[in-house]
């Protein structure tokens, strides 16, 4: 059996790219857990070089590289979702309108009952708008995917930089003391109704018209990539193909750090902070994928990736649990530690964690078909009561 798929048909190297990806948004999404993330600078919000070294590690290795990659295995997955659903007989449209709608209702409870950083709401409503694309060629899917992420944000971060040149090339900073002292306090003793309308007004913040038309230069673009690549079966074809795509992903690799080391190399403004998350990131995740899949054809590292498959294969299950477990800890009606640890602290807390969902995710998939949610998403889906224990009766 081919190294890549095992388990039915299901493609390893992807779930093994989804877990790791779970790693990723966990380490950034911790900050914003624990601290007012996107109201500080964090340069200079927690003393010592330790953090300072953390957090320049978080944002020139993490930040931005992998909510790209989990985007284009969204559009990946909806593609094999479609070829699958068609190869039996099954109307896709309405099976993928009823997938989108499940997750827009996961995403809408997660948002306003625990979470304002969610993005199954986001990924919902652009795989709405993706399904008017998904039945296009991958050489169609990919130009326009390139297209649509390269030229706005390019035109924007041509903007921006006008903007700081006649801004003198004065330093760009999100830091506004009174709202990070509101959310310190809000979190770490109100009211679980002060604490939602916390989370709902900053939700608001990132999530109007404004927020709309950014995910769909930003998200939507992705998932097409990621829909082209699954109709060239890129990751089913890598060991004949893995000259190029090890050439591709070191090349993505390098030009990837590059452009996010641009803040650190020619001073912090907002094309240079722009850059660094639009364009260096989304070439850092393209460079993570292709080398996790080059590692997967190489059975050495299997004890190493199996557990990140296991985890990818409980994506939505262990990024909600990341939540409802980080916030019972640092919101007031948990722990209420909100505030009072380091960005070091916290990292080391969310590889803890993580390390705990990779046990636990490796002995699941033993035993289970689907993670939890998977399998109320799938039965819902399919509107149809799917096998959950192995060993059970269809």
């Amino acid at each position: 059996m081919d190294l890549k798929v095992s388990d039915g048909k299901r493609i390893v190297s992807i779930d093994r790219m989804r877990g790791f990806s779970l790693l990723g948004i966990f380490l950034v999404n911790m900050i914003s857990f624990h601290s007012p993330y996107f109201n500080i600078d964090p340069e200079t919000w927690w003393d010592g070089r330790l953090n300072l070294v953390t957090y320049r590690f978080i944002d020139l290795f993490v930040q931005a590289s992998f909510y790209p990659l989990f985007a284009m295995l969204f559009g990946y997955g909806l593609v094999i979702l479609r070829e699958r659903s068609l190869e039996k007989g099954l109307k896709f449209n309405a099976l993928a309108l009823r997938r989108l709608s499940i997750l827009l209702v996961i995403g809408i409870m997660h948002t306003f009952l625990v979470w304002e950083g969610d993005i199954l709401i986001t990924y919902s409503v652009c795989g709405f708008a993706f399904l008017l694309f998904i039945g296009w060629s991958a050489k169609r899917l990919l130009i326009a995917g390139m297209t649509l992420y390269i030229v706005p944000n390019l035109l924007l971060l041509l903007m921006l930089g006008a903007t700081a040149t006649l801004g003198g090339g004065a330093e760009f900073s999100m830091y506004d003391k009174l709202a990070a002292d509101q959310a310190i306090q809000v979190y770490q003793t109100g009211s679980f109704a002060e604490v939602t309308k916390q989370r709902t007004s900053e939700w608001y913040e990132n999530n109007n018209l404004m927020g709309l038309i950014f995910y769909f230069i930003t998200i939507l673009p992705l998932f097409l990539i990621g829909a082209g690549a699954a109709k060239m079966r890129l990751f089913e074809n890598v060991e004949a193909n893995s000259r190029k795509i090890a050439y591709y992903a070191a090349a993505f690799a390098l030009i990837g750090l590059l452009i996010k080391a641009l803040p650190y190399l020619g001073g912090r403004n907002l094309m240079t902070d722009y850059a660094q998350d639009v364009f260096g990131g989304a070439m850092l995740a393209m460079a993570y994928a292709l080398f996790i899949a080059l590692f997967s054809e190489n059975r050495k590292f299997d004890r190493v990736l199996s557990p990140l498959a296991a985890a990818g294969r409980l994506s939505i299950s262990n990024y909600l649990f990341q939540s409802v477990f980080s916030t019972l800890i640092f919101y007031s009606y948990g722990l209420g530690y909100y505030g009072k640890i380091s960005i070091f602290a916290g990292t080391m807390l969310a590889l803890i964690i993580y390390a705990f969902q990779l046990a636990v995710s490796s002995w699941w998939v033993k035993r289970y078909y689907y993670g939890p949610v998977e399998w109320l998403w799938r039965s819902g889906t399919y509107m149809k009561k799917q096998r959950f224990k192995k060993g059970e009766a269809s």
